[in-house]
C-alpha cells in the first residue's frame, strides 16, 4: 500500500493546482496567485507546479475591500434631516 505524499503527514489528494483552486472558488487563476503571493493561502511547488491546500481554498473567507465604513448617521440622512427642520 504505497501512497504518494508531499510530506509524511500530507496526502497528495489534499493539494490542488491553482487552476483547480480557481474553479472551486469561482475566480481566476490570477486571483489565486495573488492570494498565494499575499500569504493568504499556503502553497508548495512540486514538479514546477504550485499546489494549494484544498481545505484552505474551500474554507477561505475573503476580506472586505476598501475602507471600513464610519459608524454613525450617513451624511445623506443627516442632510435631509436638517432640511426638514
Amino acid at each position: 500500500m504505497s501512497e504518494t505524499t508531499i510530506k509524511n503527514e500530507d496526502k497528495i489528494d489534499d493539494w490542488v493546482s491553482q487552476v483547480e483552486a480557481a474553479r472551486i472558488r469561482g475566480v481566476s487563476k490570477q486571483a489565486i496567485a495573488k492570494l498565494i503571493a499575499r500569504k493568504r493561502l499556503s502553497a508548495r511547488e512540486i514538479g514546477g507546479r504550485m499546489l494549494v491546500r484544498r481545505s484552505e481554498v474551500e474554507a477561505f473567507v475573503p476580506m472586505p475591500i476598501g475602507r471600513p465604513r464610519k459608524k454613525g448617521v450617513p451624511k445623506k440622512k443627516a442632510a435631509r434631516k436638517k432640511q426638514t427642520d
